[in-house]
């Protein structure tokens, strides 16, 4: 008599909860979104409201929509002026930086010559370097090159991206096959047309993960726009809001809180689009090279 095989059943591996560990995420999400409420809630407030009612709860009033359009209104449209510089100031220095850090970072990678270890060596320098440390000789630079108070003053040093670099020179190294190249090569395929045709389209997630921390650090930008801009015409939104939250400190000047805030909230919504928009390929991005076959 055949004896059927024993079949031992398995019950599924139950997932490991830690309440430390939940009890830190969730005071790491109040911490992040307690700031973006208490902004969206002031933002539906007037002036009079802001000062007379608790922080994180709205009153009788919503003003919101009264608010954006004053925000848009006020000195004559400055709010409209300062978003346009800072469009410009994104995509110009944002994504020139950018594609420069593709294209130096996939030479890196790809290219062997005299010196390389010396650049390598010089980026991970680079990228050590605070922002704020190179901000008072790159005023005395532009300021003896008569560019200060133009948007020279802000596009080209957003030009240079040390970590951008640093990071598309280390994900070009797994992103692009050898083996890619050198049949591109043996075709007869110059080495710009193979980096646009070829290259390109397999370093995407990097590049649009290299793209998003730029935007970011050029659209708040503020320290730079500070010394290096006097004609308010040339702010960004960082700065312009800067001087409307500063006119109550000073004789005779109006205080607009409401409308700081009411702008504060337009300017991020920019960013938050944009993180949604390509959360996919920045994720992905940042995982690249974590797994090697």
């Amino acid at each position: 008599m055949a004896t059927r095989p024993l079949v031992i059943k398995r019950r599924p591996a139950r997932t490991r909860r830690s309440a430390t560990l939940t009890v830190l995420t969730t005071l790491m999400l109040v911490y992040t979104l307690l700031p973006l409420a208490w902004l969206v809630i002031n933002a539906t407030k007037t002036q009079e409201g802001l000062l007379n009612s608790f922080g994180l709860w709205f009153t009788g009033d919503f003003a919101l929509f009264d608010n954006i359009a004053t925000t848009f209104a006020y000195q004559d449209g400055a709010f409209t002026r300062w978003l346009l510089n800072t469009l410009l100031y994104v995509v110009v220095g944002a994504g020139g930086a950018t594609l420069l850090a593709t294209l130096a970072g996939y030479g890196l990678a790809k290219f062997d010559f005299p010196g390389k270890k010396a650049v390598f060596a010089t980026v991970i320098g680079a990228v050590a370097v605070p922002g704020t440390a190179l901000a008072v000789p790159t005023f005395l630079m532009f300021a003896g090159m008569g560019l200060t108070n133009t948007p020279w003053a802000i596009i080209i040093p957003s030009l240079v991206s040390p970590f951008g670099l640093y990071l598309m020179w280390t994900y070009s190294a797994d992103a692009v096959p050898k083996e890619i190249l050198e049949s591109a090569r043996v075709d007869g395929s110059g080495e710009f047309r193979t980096f646009f045709r070829i290259s390109l389209p397999l370093l995407a997630p990097g590049f649009v993960t290299v793209l998003l921390f730029n935007v970011v650090a050029t659209w708040n930008n503020f320290f730079l726009p500070l010394i290096m801009l006097k004609n308010p015409d040339w702010y960004p939104l960082t700065l312009g809001l800067y001087t409307w939250n500063e006119q109550a400190a000073t004789t005779g000047g109006e205080a607009v809180f409401n409308l700081v805030i009411t702008g504060s909230l337009l300017t991020i919504v920019p960013l938050v689009a944009a993180f949604l928009l390509l959360q996919r390929y920045w994720q992905s991005g940042l995982a690249a090279g974590s797994v090697k076959e």
